[in-house]
């Protein structure tokens, strides 16, 4: 199964940029993985938050073309522990998912449109954080998912 990290916007931060490319690095024994970076819209003149997330939800969908199966990363979705969530990376493997995508959205959110047509949804945290953070942690816990199925030592109870 592969796996893809879509992102709205680039990663500024390079401490975030290296965090990443550890975990990317890590992951290359388990599984392709991919991060996928949609270019941010710029906030031009008048350009109002449904706009911006309707234009950045056509690019989504454009990026998710071709996955089995995606989860939207939103702050309203299923929380799940990291054995939880190694469990629903083995559950994408035994439904026969070739291709299982994670979306990090917009600074707005989704738009209607994504949402009617990626309905799984998944919270890190009730928390909020920056969206380059995100990609950190759900770049770490898709590795911590990997470790937990093969019964490496990485994680701890």
């Amino acid at each position: 199964m592969k796996i893809s990290l879509i992102c709205t916007g680039r990663t500024e931060e390079p401490w975030i940029k290296e965090g990443v490319n550890i975990y990317m690095s890590r992951l290359k024994h388990y599984f392709p993985f991919t991060c996928v970076e949609i270019p941010s819209l710029k906030q031009v003149g008048n350009v109002v938050q449904l706009k911006q997330k309707e234009k950045e939800g056509e690019l989504i969908l454009r990026a998710t073309e071709g996955c089995d199966r995606v989860f939207l990363l939103d702050e309203k979705g299923k929380e799940y522990n990291s054995k939880e969530f190694a469990a629903l990376l083995q559950k994408q493997m035994n439904g026969s998912v070739k291709h299982l995508a994670f979306v990090i959205g917009g600074p707005f959110g989704f738009s209607d449109e994504v949402y009617a047509v990626h309905p799984g949804r998944i919270a890190f945290s009730k928390m909020t954080f920056t969206h380059q953070m995100i990609r950190l942690i759900c770049t770490e816990q898709i590795y911590r998912g990997a470790t937990i199925l093969k019964g490496e030592k990485y994680h701890h109870d």
